[in-house]
This record gives C-alpha cells, sequence and structure tokens, in this order.
C-alpha cells in the first residue's frame, strides 16, 4: 500500500512553537526541559498526520479511543512510537489495548487492574483521579486512591508510574493542579517509585509544569483543528 504524505506545512510550525512554549515553562519553573515529556494527542486525525509527527521526532503519541488508537498503531508499525492510551477504557478491551500501548493513563479501578494479569509485555499506568464532584466522571475518588494503588502494586504485569487528572472547567489550573500534586504525594507514600504525573493540556500546561507535571497530553494546538469523527 503506498503512503499518503500529510499536507500541512504549518505543523512543523505548530509543533516548535508547543515545544518552545514547554521550554520556557520548565526554565520559569527552574526544570529541566528533560522532565517533560509531550505526548501529542491524534484523536480523529489519520495516520498520515502522525507519520509526519514521526518525521519531526514525535516518538509519544497519545489516543483516547481503543479501536482508533489499535488501528493507527497496526498502521504505523513500522515506526518505533511509544503509544498512550488517555482515554475511558472497558475492561473487556483492556488486553487488546495493552497490545500496543506502553502506557495507560486511564486507571480508576481494580476491576481494570485485575483485567491487565499476565500480559505479553509489562506496561506502565497511571490512576486516574476524578477531581469534580461528580462521580459520573472518570477517575477515582480521591479517597479511594491509596488502597487503588496498593492493588495496581499487586499486579507484576503493570508498573505503577505515578498519576493522571484533568483540571475541572470551573476551576483554575493553578489551584487544581496543587491539589493533583497532593494527590501525587498520597501515591507516594505507598509507591515511592510513582513520581509522574500527567496533566496539562493545551489551555494549562504551563500551570501543570508549575506544578510538577511530568507528562503533558496536547492535541489541537499542534494538529490543528480535529475532522469530524467518522
Amino acid at each position: 500500500m503506498v503512503q499518503q504524505e500529510w499536507s500541512d506545512p504549518a505543523l512543523s510550525d505548530r509543533l516548535a512553537a508547543v515545544r518552545e512554549g514547554v521550554a520556557d515553562a520548565c526554565r520559569a519553573a527552574g526544570r529541566p526541559d528533560e522532565d517533560v515529556t509531550l505526548i501529542v494527542v491524534t484523536k480523529f486525525h489519520p495516520p498520515e498526520l502522525v507519520r509526519a509527527l514521526a518525521g519531526f521526532g514525535v516518538r509519544d503519541v497519545g489516543e483516547n479511543r481503543h479501536q482508533e488508537a489499535q488501528a493507527k498503531a497496526e498502521a504505523l508499525s513500522d515506526l518505533d512510537l511509544h503509544w498512550h492510551f488517555i482515554g475511558q477504557l472497558q475492561t473487556k478491551k483492556a488486553r487488546q489495548a495493552a497490545r500496543y500501548a506502553r502506557s495507560i493513563h486511564s486507571i480508576d479501578r481494580t476491576r481494570l487492574v485485575d483485567a491487565l494479569t499476565e500480559l505479553e509485555r509489562p506496561v506502565d499506568v497511571f490512576l486516574q483521579v476524578n477531581m469534580t464532584d461528580d462521580p459520573g466522571r472518570g477517575g477515582v475518588l480521591p479517597a479511594e486512591l491509596s488502597a487503588l494503588a496498593e492493588h495496581t502494586l499487586g499486579n507484576p504485569s503493570l508498573t505503577l508510574r505515578g498519576i493522571m487528572a484533568v483540571a475541572p472547567l470551573d476551576e483554575e489550573p493553578a489551584r487544581a493542579f496543587a491539589r493533583l500534586a497532593d494527590y501525587s504525594a498520597q501515591v507516594r507514600a505507598v509507591a515511592p517509585a510513582a513520581t509522574a504525573i500527567s496533566a496539562g493540556m493545551t489551555h494549562d500546561y504551563v500551570e501543570a509544569i508549575a506544578a510538577g507535571a511530568t507528562h503533558l497530553r496536547i492535541g489541537s494546538a499542534i494538529t490543528g483543528n480535529r475532522p469530524d469523527p467518522r
């Protein structure tokens, strides 16, 4: 099959601008650039865009829909990419996601941990915390976070890297990420090596970096507007 080239001359400029913004935020926070992993979220975009990003040095790619992520990973299997699954994951799809995703950022219940036993290869995981008052939102409630961390440590197929969250829209990002730093300390009390914080998107990555985020999930600022979902 002939690979189509992605025609968006501004893609490299947008990527460079975000990389520069991340570097500036790291300097302002007194942190080295290497502390932060930039994950480019490519939801609804075709594999050709991911291939173009790889040509610009991108290796960390984020997806939040399993079926789409699985198809892209297969189409781009010739590339050395680190696929991050960042969306809500059905228990019955967990093992399938673990075949292509090196990292899963949305672990939020013990049943999901148990579904990821005896994997073909180890997978890095982040515990997603619900930072809202809505129990229907994705993420474990803060009061249940330590117990979930302990349960995750009991699964030898998983490496607990840290926590993940989305800042609530009705709260200042800096305040929300300060709370997230406290939740990170809560997890580290159980799992000292789980130091990573997956937080920060296009509109709030500067505040996330200032609060200690190690993994940013940035989409449209790099990829451009999303096409209509198929």
